[in-house]
């Protein structure tokens, strides 16, 4: 029987919330409905919605998402997005397991046997920068991603421009011609910052110029993205298909859903799906956990447009804990030369250390978003 007997979440270091359902028949699938400096409100989402779940057939996963996702009149945003997610990767686990089959043999078979991944690089200074890439190269990583900068006003210094140019110059200088650094904004800049800057970093052929504005801005990505020949992403804090439909059709080059946010596999493939009709390739968000990641994945082992997989070890958020702490066989998630190869073993591909897990949830944690002023003590976008 895959009738779903009980629903499960753990809070777990460094800042993640796991999520375990399981059939009568004994069968445990589980997912990643982490939303940072959020989780502990995701979980009671979970265990509102789970009341949907209990006793019905797990391998019903498209209908399960459409309940989820449609059966109350406020829906949608990253709280309940989240929360489907979550729930969403742990029906595909079961679904793998009770068929003995990775998800990306369910989505409709491997397109590719690898995927690139790439990780993130931080430091202020194009010191840190030079050391920190060098790291992630002998590594053997062969992408990158850095900030763009911390605080920037409204109407950024000559100097505040001129530090993002520099520290992106250093990068390209320790890459070479044949790796790559992607730049992150985190919505932090202005559209007339964007307008300023990103013309000047073009001769160091970033990879993709991601979240350059608020998704509240969203309508300002057209203008982004005419103002610089380099491709333009953005998509973490972009929940359904109808809010990526207009980044899209005002020409983004890669899309960036993230799995724990974006309902899940059901619903990401969808977006992929999406986005290839507009020649745009996807390249998931994921500095979070090890179902996330592996979610992502399945994802990218069956869509044709899938560019490049973000993941988070090694990056300053994983206090406590790290990426693979929670897993029992670290092999599926080794990088080989920059690449992760194909998952093989059935569901999600993983097999997490449910003891290390439900230890980790009764230290629980409390991470919480950053807040940060300009000097003149006004909040500035993080």
């Amino acid at each position: 029987m895959t009738t779903i007997a009980q629903v499960e979440t753990f809070l777990v270091a460094p800042r993640w919330l796991f999520v375990r359902i399981e059939t009568e028949s004994g069968i445990v699938g589980w997912g990643e409905a982490t939303c940072e400096g959020r989780s502990e409100t995701v979980r009671t989402a979970v265990h509102q919605l789970s009341e949907i779940l209990i006793g019905r057939d797990a391998l019903r996963i498209e209908d399960h998402w459409q309940v989820l996702t449609k059966g109350s009149f406020y829906r949608g945003g990253p709280i309940l997005a989240s929360a489907v997610a979550g729930l969403d990767q742990a029906l595909w686990d079961i679904a793998g397991k009770h068929y003995g089959t990775p998800v990306h043999q369910l989505l409709g078979g491997p397109v590719r046997d690898r995927i690139r991944v790439y990780g993130w690089v931080g430091g202020d200074e194009p010191a840190e920068i030079r050391d920190q890439i060098s790291a992630r190269i002998e590594a053997g990583l062969t992408a990158v991603k850095m900030n763009a900068s911390g605080r920037m006003g409204a109407l950024a210094s000559v100097a505040d421009l001129d530090a993002v140019v520099q520290r992106v110059a250093v990068a390209r200088e320790v890459l070479g011609d044949t790796r790559d650094v992607a730049v992150d904004f985190h919505g932090r800049f202005t559209l007339a910052n964007v307008r300023r800057v990103a013309p000047l970093l073009e001769p160091y052929r970033p990879f993709f110029l991601e979240e350059p504005v608020v998704p509240e801005n969203s309508h300002l990505i057209g203008e982004v993205v005419r103002c610089t020949s380099t491709p333009v992403s953005t998509g973490e804090r972009l929940y359904s298909r109808q809010e990526f439909l207009p980044v899209l059709q005002v020409g983004i080059a890669v899309a960036q859903p993230d799995l724990a946010h974006a309902g899940g596999i059901t619903e990401v493939r969808k977006i992929a799906t999406l986005a290839e009709v507009y020649d745009v390739q996807l390249a998931p968000h994921c500095p979070l956990g090890p179902i996330a990641l592996a979610a992502c994945l399945q994802i990218g082992f069956a869509t044709p447009n899938f560019l490049i997989q973000e993941q988070s070890i090694g990056i300053h958020y994983n206090q406590g804990a790290e990426v693979l702490d929670y897993c029992l066989d670290q092999t599926p998630l080794t990088f080989v030369d920059g690449y992760v190869q194909r998952l093989t073993a059935p569901g999600l591909g993983i097999e997490i250390d449910e003891h290390a897990v439900r230890t980790a949830d009764k230290r629980g944690h409390a991470w919480r978003s950053p807040t940060w002023r300009h000097p003149d003590g006004s909040y500035a976008e993080w």
